[in-house]
């Protein structure tokens, strides 16, 4: 049944309240998360809804904020009902995490507690901001029924990617507003063939669906690294829903990173401290990825043969409950003896790592990544080159932004072989091409401009502190 709206009856006494609505994975929840520090630092409240395991685990990992910070955003722990089917295991044979496929699912069913408050704040102040992942939009489209009430869709990819994905679904035919023609063919764009499961094809095209009153929609990304797609995503929907706005309000994550040196610091930024400026490669495929056993042991010889330093995190990918089940879950194995042949030059990290201090210190000079936006994002805004190894989902189209577009990055595999097992040999040539070679040094020096680019962009006046405080003036009108 459809909640009915209550909302209006109470005077209001305060101002504006934001709500966000991440989808339960670790790549959108942490977005969001970072957005609702910034949205509070202009002194706004803001109520950050999902499944307890979750919330709890996004706070653990946050980075860049302070505790005060943090306790100043008011968490809303919601139950997720039973899963169907006990949900399957993590099978690293299989590149995309399947195993989410439930737990997408059961997350839709927060409609009615989301809707619930929502309606309780609506009481309490003049208009309610919700923020939503896209893939939640069914959880809020009763949003519509709250008259003081405002909706964002948050898109959690790339603009490039979105606008990939949007040309291929414009027409020819020119009695339509939209054409193909209108906007440039990207050159060596991947197919979308093994990024998503059909299940998950199924639920993105159902939550679509569920758009189509939104005041705005916001990307985590900067005008300054891809303004040209914003624009084409901006035409794209000026020519089909009025009125709607867009804001890339990115990167969302902290750009001035401070390691803060006390007993609590985590033991690979001690060991970064005695390394060279920019002599280390750091290896992570984020928490949606499990390597097979043989790509673990050709990535583990690749990086030995190629005598540059490297931090490793390897780790299986989270499972559903990342709280419950992740004791159960197998960890990956190196061969006998291998961090003794590497001791002092490779260091071997087999939990969570703090991803952006490591990006942001002084001794990263390249990042082997899967390419998940959020992940791309740290990688550009601290200024380090990046190594694409895709695994899934829009990671093989960011891979072509970062490679082709930005040109600052190598693929170590393209999306036509992600079958195939990458050898040693790659692997060691394309550490070495990075992190040694003229070419290395260029990618080097290109990511550094670009990410000091960035950096500049939120000074008093520049074009990123322009667009964040449009958008707080637009959802505070």
């Amino acid at each position: 049944m459809t909640p009915k709206d209550n909302g209006n009856e109470q005077q209001h006494t305060l101002d504006i309240v934001v709500v966000m609505v991440p989808l339960p994975a670790q790549g959108h929840l942490n977005q969001l998360l970072h957005l609702s520090h910034l949205i509070n630092s202009y002194h706004i409240p803001v109520h950050y809804t999902g499944p307890s395991t979750h919330n709890h685990i996004a706070k653990l990992r946050i980075q860049g904020w302070s505790s005060e910070s943090l306790s100043k955003i008011h968490f809303h722990d919601f139950k997720l009902p039973p899963f169907n089917s006990p949900p399957p295991t993590i099978d690293p044979s299989i590149p995309y995490p399947k195993h989410f496929d439930a737990l997408f699912e059961a997350s839709t069913h927060l409609r009615e507690p989301v809707f619930n408050l929502i309606q309780e704040l609506s009481r309490n102040f003049r208009k309610v901001i919700v923020i939503h992942d896209v893939l939640m939009a069914s959880v809020v489209q009763d949003v519509k029924l709250i008259s003081n009430a405002e909706k964002y869709d948050f898109t959690p990819i790339s603009a490039f990617c979105s606008f990939t994905y949007r040309r291929e679904n414009l027409y020819y035919d020119d009695q339509l507003i939209v054409l193909k023609k209108d906007f440039p063919e990207i050159e060596n764009v991947p197919s979308n063939d093994g990024c998503m499961t059909q299940e998950q094809n199924e639920l993105a095209s159902n939550q679509i669906k569920c758009l189509g009153f939104e005041s705005g929609s916001i990307f985590n990304t900067s005008r300054v690294i891809e303004g040209k797609y914003v624009q084409f995503l901006e035409k794209i929907e000026s020519k089909i829903t009025a009125n709607v706005k867009f804001f890339a309000l990115g990167p969302f994550n902290p750009i001035n990173i401070v390691s803060k040196i006390d007993e609590k610091r985590h033991e690979c930024l001690k060991w970064l401290d005695r390394q060279e400026d920019g002599s280390v490669l750091y290896v992570s495929f984020g928490s949606t990825t499990s390597l097979t056993d043989e790509q673990i042991e050709e990535l583990a010889n690749g990086l030995e043969r190629s005598r540059e330093k490297f931090i490793w995190v390897l780790r299986r990918a989270d499972p559903n409950d990342v709280l419950g089940e992740a004791d159960r879950v197998e960890r990956p194995k190196l061969s006998e003896g291998y961090e003794d042949r590497v001791k002092g030059r490779g260091l071997i990290v087999r939990d969570w790592a703090p991803q952006l201090e490591i990006l942001a210190h002084r001794s990263v000079g390249g990042f082997m990544s899967h390419c998940g936006w959020n992940s791309c994002l740290e990688s550009i805004s601290m200024g380090v080159p990046i190594l694409a190894w895709p695994m899934h989902s829009d990671q093989p189209r960011n891979a072509v932004l970062v490679t082709d577009v930005l040109r600052i990055g190598v693929l170590v595999r393209g999306w036509e072989h992600r079958e195939k097992v990458v050898n040693s040999s790659r692997i060691e040539g394309v550490v070495k091409t990075l992190m040694g070679s003229k070419e290395g040094m260029e990618m080097r020096k290109r990511a550094k401009e670009l990410g000091d680019e960035v950096r500049r962009s939120f000074d008093e006046g520049g074009v990123s502190w322009l667009e964040r405080d449009s958008f707080i003036a637009h959802i505070s009108r």
